[in-house]
């Protein structure tokens, strides 16, 4: 076993300028930080591995040569002292602490100093999802980036404690209510097609497993006409199928089922034009103000069975995306899912055909 790790160690050195990482049990490296990171890694494991068969060895070796061989044999006078070998056994792992402690820190320096014109995306984290807001105020559920280019990860959190991990990246950040952190990297490498995975790795309740999302790498000019098509998607894809996306991409989905079945939040199934018991003993009919105002103050009202954890969405959702979600929810209830239908059908309808290249 220790001779396929110490065949893995050695092996996986040769692979990292190549973007695969250090081993073939490490996730690809996609960015410079990622192989440094690797190589202290490594580092810190062959010498762990070294003094670890030294030590074992050594003690395995000195209990068969100096073995009581006869029952007669006695203890010999052994010496009690030897300043020379306590200084070489003190300064040794000393030197080797101090390497592993300055390459250590450059790296995190490296990865929490962002450079001065870095490409800027805020990051917010909510129970159980990530948004990803661009310089022109786009927001997306997934991160996306230039290749070659330095990236500023401003992040925080709008609840409770997160964290930001992308593994390919080798990049972990905390997500703290009412403050910000930084991460910074350079990805060097396209991402695949299906793109590098984004969790969250410090617990933050019931969802906590589901809160994860994507980071692609993208060359400059694919990046820059994603961002133009992605940023108007609610002209592009029309009231009813904007709101889907917002169901899915801004938490929503994690609270608010479409099926019925109780949640975290309220089911979106007839929740529109049906009333619901309230908290306080009153009951309430959803209609368009009644949505708007639970998206923007969800704890003006809150529903009975339920408690009011959902964010604010306020500022963080335009008008038009507003209206929106409104539709989406719409059409899920019978007593106006024909209107919201028909919204849509309507804007597919009159919507420019799109010009052939």
């Amino acid at each position: 076993m220790m001779g396929i790790t110490l065949m893995t160690l050695f092996e996986g050195a040769y692979a990292a300028d190549k973007g695969k990482g250090i081993g073939s049990w490490l996730p690809s490296a996609g960015t410079e930080h990622a192989n440094a990171v690797d190589w202290v890694f490594f580092f810190i494991n062959a010498v762990s591995i070294f003094f670890f068969l030294l030590i074992v060895l050594g003690s395995a070796y000195f209990v068969v040569k100096y073995r009581q061989k006869d029952p007669g044999d006695l203890p010999e006078p052994s010496p009690s002292h030897n300043t020379k070998l306590e200084i070489i056994w003190t300064i040794i792992p000393i030197i080797i602490v101090v390497v592993m402690f300055i390459v250590g820190f450059a790296n995190y320096m490296n990865a929490v100093v962002a450079p001065e014109n870095a490409y800027l995306v805020k990051v917010m984290g909510r129970k159980w999802s990530w948004t990803f807001e661009y310089p022109n105020g786009y927001i997306d559920k997934d991160l996306h980036v230039p290749v070659n280019e330095d990236v500023k990860l401003l992040i925080s959190s709008e609840d409770v404690l997160h964290s930001v991990y992308i593994p390919n990246f080798r990049i972990k950040r905390d997500a703290i209510p009412g403050r910000y952190t930084v991460l910074t990297f350079k990805a060097n490498h396209l991402s695949p097609e299906e793109g590098y995975h984004l969790f969250c790795t410090e617990y933050c309740g019931t969802e906590h497993s589901l809160m994860h999302s994507k980071a692609f790498v993208h060359e400059r000019a694919d990046f820059d006409a994603w961002l133009v098509k992605a940023s108007d998607y609610v002209n592009n894809l029309g009231p009813l199928r904007a709101g889907e996306k917002l169901y899915l991409e801004r938490g929503c989905k994690s609270c608010h089922s479409l099926d019925g079945s109780s949640g975290t939040g309220p089911s979106f199934t007839d929740l529109y034009g049906n009333s619901h018991p309230l908290a306080d003993g009153t009951n309430v009919t959803p209609d368009e103000n009644h949505i708007r105002e639970s998206i923007l103050y969800p704890k003006a009202k809150i529903y009975s069975g339920f408690q009011p954890v959902m964010p604010t969405y306020k500022g963080s959702l335009k008008d038009p995306e507003i209206d929106a979600m409104i539709t989406f929810i719409k059409a899920q209830s019978n007593v106006s899912r024909a209107e919201a239908e028909q919204v849509q059908a309507e804007f597919e309808a009159n919507k420019p055909q799109e010009e052939e290249e």
